[in-house]
């Protein structure tokens, strides 16, 4: 029988090599992350794959797995001890190797694997670790699943079952690119910058873009786990600066950059601006309602107020729909109302049927925003940004707050504006016009402007957003009244960036 885990131990000891160390924080929302070696060992990694194939079990899926590691110096070994404990619970494991998360949802299509695991930390700094997980293609865990996996795993109550199998499956990156590239037929030569922030999408993106036509000029696409410039997100703005440098100094059409597990996509126009992910989307979301009537979008309640205002869009009749921000969430929120796409402020896009398959794929994002100027070829990128109404929106800001706290706080937030709200007290020289909790709290006044805050579902930080189509200083000003409300909880601390 494999042990039960344990919460803490301390590392060079005898315990440590013979006791699963499993830290209950690192099961989240909709996929787990831990610090590697603090939070959890080899054993602990294991005991995660006897739970998920326990889990597999109870959910009576088939017990056939996808899984695929990313580049990091310790992932590799990651996944070989949860394939350990996949085997152990009687799981036929497909294993792709060296993957972008996307690549492992393929995987389910490719070689008929109801489940999948990709070991990856996304975005997160190093050190991190986590695993992308689902039993039923496209949409990965949500917070039921994470739930009962937590409670196997803490409990130690395996199913162990003979059966399992390995089998690693070769050259499987080029199956992935052949999908991606078969129907695309751009008939505009675009100059692209492919930035790859030295994540795994080096080995991947700027060749799937060569195939497509383009001219790649290539940033930071050399595999390198210590991330040496900055950490691969497109959200993050050294990255971002760094893709409109680039853009500018080679002349580019667009920018396009990837995260670390090359689910997400970034984007810099042609004279080298930032456009937000949620800008993109609405591009995006003008471009297919065009070629798709009736369309409906599904959109994180982190993103721009345009997919409700844009005349363009009000115009076709396109419905969109404000859902809880995480790409589990937004991925099942798709599927769910048969959305033709789905969009979130991080970059997580979704494509659904006749478009995609319906999970996020930064590198299916790149070729739709392609495509995108390959139908307006007498716009340049920043044609098309321009002719969004204007509106001046944050990046995403993340004041640091424990695991064990920050959901607590978010609840205080909340009721701290429903309170306002409902005793009509002045808050940005008025009364709060909306508030919307179905993912933390979206407060708007009578302009339009409005600020989010919720908690990260996979690091121990809030997250803060602020829009407003007013003037950039109403936007200003919804930040520091946010965060006046949000320093009033001392577990709040500083922020990763802001305005």
């Amino acid at each position: 029988m494999f042990p039960k885990p344990v919460a803490e131990l301390k590392p060079n000891t005898f315990a440590y090599e013979t006791t699963p160390l499993v830290k209950a924080t690192g099961f989240r929302e909709y996929d787990a992350r831990w610090l590697f070696e603090k939070e959890l060992n080899l054993m602990g990694v294991q005991a995660l794959g006897l739970g998920l194939g326990t889990l597999l079990h109870e959910m009576g899926a088939p017990l056939e797995l996808a899984t695929g590691h990313d580049y990091r110096s310790y992932s590799a070994s990651i996944k070989l001890a949860l394939v350990t404990g996949l085997m152990a619970a009687g799981v036929k494991v497909q294993d792709i190797g060296l993957a972008l998360s996307p690549m492992a949802y393929f995987a389910q299509f490719e070689l008929d694997c109801a489940a999948v695991a990709m070991v990856t930390a996304s975005h997160n700094d190093n050190g991190w670790t986590g695993v992308k997980m689902g039993a039923q293609r496209p949409v990965t865990f949500g917070p039921v699943e994470m739930t009962r996996l937590k409670e196997i795993v803490l409990s130690g109550k395996y199913r162990e079952a003979s059966g399992g199998s390995y089998h690693y499956v070769e050259n499987f990156g080029q199956r992935y690119l052949d999908d991606l590239a078969k129907n695309v037929k751009l008939t505009r030569k675009l100059k692209v910058v492919a930035a790859c922030g030295n994540g795994t999408a080096g080995a991947f993106a700027p060749q799937l873009l060569g195939r497509v036509g383009c001219e790649v000029v290539p940033l930071d696409v050399e595999l390198d786990y210590t991330f040496p410039r900055y950490n691969p997100n497109p959200e993050d703005m050294h990255m971002l600066h760094a893709m409109a440098d680039k853009v500018r100094e080679s002349g580019a059409d667009v920018g396009l950059g990837f995260d670390g597990d090359g689910d997400r996509c970034g984007v810099v126009d042609n004279k080298g601006e930032e456009i937000f992910a949620d800008k993109i989307g609405v591009m995006l979301a003008r471009d297919l309602s065009r070629v798709h009537p009736d369309a409906r979008f599904v959109v994180d309640v982190k993103s721009t107020g345009l997919f409700a205002t844009d005349p363009e869009l009000i115009g076709r009749g396109v419905k969109t729909d404000y859902w809880k921000t995480g790409h589990s969430y937004i991925k099942r929120r798709v599927n769910e109302l048969g959305a033709l796409a789905g969009f979130e402020k991080s970059g997580h896009f979704f494509f659904n049927k006749p478009i995609g398959r319906g999970y996020d794929d930064g590198l299916l994002t790149a070729l739709h925003v392609l495509e995108m100027l390959d139908r307006n070829p007498t716009k340049s990128m920043s044609d098309l940004y321009a002719a969004l109404p204007k509106t001046w929106g944050s990046p995403t800001m993340a004041p640091h707050c424990a695991d064990e706290i920050k959901y607590t706080v978010v609840d205080r937030v909340t009721e701290r504006f429903k309170k306002m709200q409902a005793d009509g007290v002045s808050f940005l020289g008025g009364p709060i016009r909306d508030l919307v909790t179905v993912n933390g709290v979206r407060v708007t006044v009578g302009d339009g402007t409005w600020g989010l805050v919720r908690a990260s579902s996979n690091k121990p930080e809030l997250v803060v957003v602020v829009e407003s189509p007013a003037s950039e200083a109403r936007m200003r000003e919804m930040f520091h009244a946010v965060d006046k409300v949000l320093r009033e909880n001392p577990e709040v601390g500083a922020y990763n960036q802001t305005i």
